[in-house]
């Protein structure tokens, strides 16, 4: 958990603050369906991801981009949670 706090009576500066961050939050989220869009077609076309299976049978390179995606997705969700998890504090 993330505690934010923000010293000022400005009523639009808080609200500026939380705008920016449901903007970014949403930004992200946008991000992660665009990256399990692209996983899921992967997986449609070759199947759930396992290496040692797959090795030979798929180009190098679109292995290697996918497992980039799953890495992707993995950071982005955790910068979603992060920012999602943030309490206001006004002072």
């Amino acid at each position: 958990m993330t505690k934010l706090i923000v010293e000022t009576e400005d009523d639009w500066a808080k609200k500026k603050i939380k705008d920016a961050i449901h903007i970014e939050t949403d930004i992200l989220k946008k991000s992660i369906q665009r990256t399990s869009d692209k996983i899921k077609n992967f997986e449609t076309k070759y199947g759930k991801h396992d290496r040692s299976n797959l090795y030979g049978k798929v180009n190098d390179m679109e292995l290697i981009e996918w497992e980039g995606e799953i890495e992707t997705l993995k950071r982005l969700e955790e910068k979603v949670n992060s920012l999602e998890g943030i309490t206001f504090e006004y002072k």
